[in-house]
């Protein structure tokens, strides 16, 4: 079956890599390139660099547009909404690493670690006019336990994968039950620690690691912790970064100190 992909952020693209390896991939559909990391130097997307790599065809309208016709259309973290006409062009599939209705939205893995879920999932719905909110043709669940943002995503692409394999070609739907939470983007707000609650301290390090990160105020310097562990209820940091350094272990980080 050939089939179009929307994605833009790292999930999308290994979602992409993992469909290409059974599936003829007619195009990829991804949001244009923009200024990204400290230096603001224009880059192209990952679900573009992926979709070079395998050789397939890429577009990047402002707005999203079919270049050819095609059965399916899977979705995944590609960041522009799809309007109703789209919508009734092909059947568009989204892949959205939540286990809806539970995390609708823009950032449900980091809103799962935040709030303490014990675990998470990959739902394949079907995309609709409203945000995430089409019947499902597939979901399962697995454990976060310690995991970072990073390590979900990663379990999530796998998951995914497998899921589409099984229902692209005939996909069977079931509405949404139960009540719905909302995953709202990530704020500067959400960024910062509160050191005097270790819990919540570990929870939000784990969530934003490896790609937005924490920041608080260590020994009086500004830091960014990219990964820690609860000891007997304290939080240690293990990973930090100093405002205007490169990424070091703690314990580096309190040697310079002395």
């Amino acid at each position: 079956m050939r089939i179009g992909v929307a994605a833009t952020a790292p999930l999308g693209a290994d979602v992409l890599e993992r469909l290409a390896a059974r599936h003829e991939i007619a195009f990829v559909l991804t949001r244009p390139d923009a200024p990204q990391g400290r230096g603001r130097k224009v880059a192209p997307p990952p679900a573009k660099e992926a979709a070079e790599r395998l050789g397939i065809a890429v577009h990047q309208p402002e707005k999203p547009e079919l270049p050819e016709a095609v059965e399916r259309v899977v979705v995944c973290a590609y960041g522009l909404y799809i309007p109703p006409r789209l919508l009734e062009q092909s059947l568009f599939l989204n892949v959205h690493p939540s286990l809806l209705p539970r995390w609708r939205g823009a950032a449900p893995v980091e809103r799962a670690i935040l709030a303490g879920d014990e675990e998470t999932g990959v739902t394949i719905h079907e995309t609709v006019a409203e945000l995430d909110a089409g019947p499902i043709a597939a979901q399962e669940s697995f454990a976060i336990g310690a995991a970072d943002a990073g390590e979900v995503f990663v379990r999530a692409g796998e998951v995914a994968a497998r899921l589409l394999a099984d229902v692209l070609a005939d996909p069977q739907f079931a509405p949404q039950v139960g009540e719905s939470t909302y995953a709202e983007k990530i704020t500067p707000a959400d960024r910062e620690l509160d050191l005097s609650d270790p819990l919540d301290a570990w929870r939000r390090i784990r969530a934003l690691s490896p790609h937005i990160g924490a920041r608080a105020d260590l020994n009086g310097r500004p830091a960014t912790i990219w990964s820690a562990h609860l000891d007997d209820g304290k939080l240690v940091p293990d990973v930090v970064q100093p405002a205007g350094r490169t990424r070091m272990s703690y314990d580096e980080f309190v040697r310079g100190l002395r």
